[in-house]
């Protein structure tokens, strides 16, 4: 059978146009390298329709919530179709940063001390003491920095929470780590050159990532060859905690005495040629045409055949 790829994109999270423009770099390489690809996405139409489109695999650039969750992988395994990246739980782990936290601390990998609240009925005074001062505020499961701001005090706290919970029903408060910020990528368990990004801004939200032009890059990340290796050794190990494979990334933090800390691990990433999956890519030397076919090459990895589930 001819190999046909559609490309998942856009959906109905909070970071569709994100989503958008990955999809529209990852389609332009794939067809430029020859590979038989069509766009889908489906907040347009139904995902089944991608039986009937041809598809033979799935090549997926959704990020976020029914893109990145497991919610499109479990579906795509449904339908027999082959897809790229993590499968259900290691895309659903990931996903949720809090449970992330807790694989982190039951592997013994280094990650600042957090809390989590489901609501604004909480002692924000004791959390922020316990907490050292000043704390980061995430919603458990978005990307891209959205919902996410720094607290300095309990009227900052409160309002931080309140914002977070626009966007889910379960928040994670972090102490707060001064320093420098890390992400490493990894592609078929090869882990790619590190990227320290440095900003302005209080940390890497989401201005700094998409609009801003004062964020600087560099790669590989000017640190030692030792601490270098540390930081792979650590992306690495946390990467497979959560049963993440294929290919993905892991933001790390690192503070004034050189000890790294793991904040996430992201198993769809941003893939425009400006991300930062691309840039650790063109660093290890590959293009990201290369970079695309090599992600597409792991898609078979999860699938289960039409066959296989008829016979079941």
């Amino acid at each position: 059978m001819t190999e046909k790829v559609a490309v998942l994109l856009g959906g109905h999270s909070a970071e569709r146009e994100v989503s958008l423009r990955s999809g529209t770099a990852v389609l332009n390489a794939l067809l430029a390298s020859g590979v038989n690809a069509f766009a889908f996405d489906p907040k347009l139409q139904p995902i089944t329709e991608l039986v009937t489109s041809g598809a033979t695999k799935v090549f997926i650039v959704l990020h976020g919530r029914g893109g990145e969750d497991g919610t499109m992988q479990g579906a795509l395994q449904t339908l027999g179709l082959a897809y790229t990246g993590s499968g259900v739980l290691g895309s659903a782990l990931a996903m949720d940063k809090i449970r992330c936290k807790r694989l982190f601390q039951a592997q013994n990998l280094a990650t600042a001390p957090f809390a989590v609240v489901h609501s604004q009925d909480t002692d924000f005074a004791s959390l922020l003491a316990d907490l050292g001062g000043k704390v980061m505020v995430k919603p458990a499961n978005e990307g891209s920095s959205i919902g996410m701001s720094a607290a300095n005090n309990v009227a900052e706290l409160e309002q931080a929470v309140k914002n977070a919970l626009v966007y889910d029903t379960e928040i994670l408060i972090e102490r707060w780590i001064s320093g420098r910020e890390f992400t490493v990528s990894i592609v078929n368990d090869q882990v790619l050159p590190i990227i320290e990004m440095r900003t302005p801004h209080d940390f890497y939200d989401y201005d700094a990532k998409y609009q801003a032009n004062t964020t600087e890059y560099l790669c590989p990340a000017p640190i030692s060859a030792e601490q270098t290796a540390l930081m792979q050794q650590c992306a690495l190990q946390a990467f497979k905690a959560v049963g993440a494979s294929g290919w993905g990334r892991v933001d790390l933090m690192m503070d004034s005495a050189g000890q790294h800390y793991l904040l996430e691990v992201n198993t769809v990433p941003g893939m425009t040629e400006k991300s930062l999956v691309p840039m650790a890519a063109k660093a290890a030397g590959m293009s990201f045409q290369q970079l695309v076919v090599a992600i597409l090459a792991q898609a078979d990895s999860h699938t289960t055949s039409k066959t296989e589930l008829m016979s079941k």
